[in-house]
């Protein structure tokens, strides 16, 4: 929400609970679920890097909600797609297949000169070739729609 791109992808990350399980002594320490967002990881003592409270209600979801909305930028209000990614500068290029009702979004953004955030400037947005404001009606048409973005 800040603009941080490469902080926000770097956090993102470090939450992600395989992070937690990259080796037998990084699983042996966090022993829990590496597929499970758990609602805290102990820092004190021996419990020191261990996982807790698996299954926990909404941290899941909370955190599919913000890679979704708030890194990749896809953003839903009112039957209207906005782009706003805040990424990595490393990142050049995403995809993201986007189904609303029998419509089909096939998304590409694009990041050829590096850029963190939306903020620093959306070059272009083309809907089926043609440009257009990033601000696309959403139809349920049984369409399949190609959408390039350019930061």
């Amino acid at each position: 929400m800040l603009g941080f791109g490469d902080k926000s992808t770097e956090l993102y990350r470090m939450i992600n609970p395989i992070e937690h399980s990259r080796t037998k002594e990084s699983c042996n320490k966090y022993k829990v679920e590496p597929y499970v967002i758990p609602a805290d990881i102990y820092g004190a003592n021996n419990l020191a890097g261990r996982g807790g409270w698996t299954w926990y209600t909404g941290s899941g979801s909370w955190y599919y909600k913000a890679g979704i909305e708030n890194i990749l930028g896809i953003k839903i209000q009112n039957g209207y797609l906005k782009i706003e990614p805040c990424i990595s500068k490393y990142w050049k290029e995403y995809q993201i297949r986007y189904q609303f009702k029998e419509s089909i979004y096939n998304i590409i953004i694009k990041n050829p000169n590096g850029k963190n955030c939306w903020e620093d400037g959306i070059s272009e947005v083309l809907l089926n070739g043609n440009k257009v404001d990033n601000f696309i009606k959403l139809d349920g048409s049984r369409n399949i729609y190609q959408i390039d973005v350019v930061l």
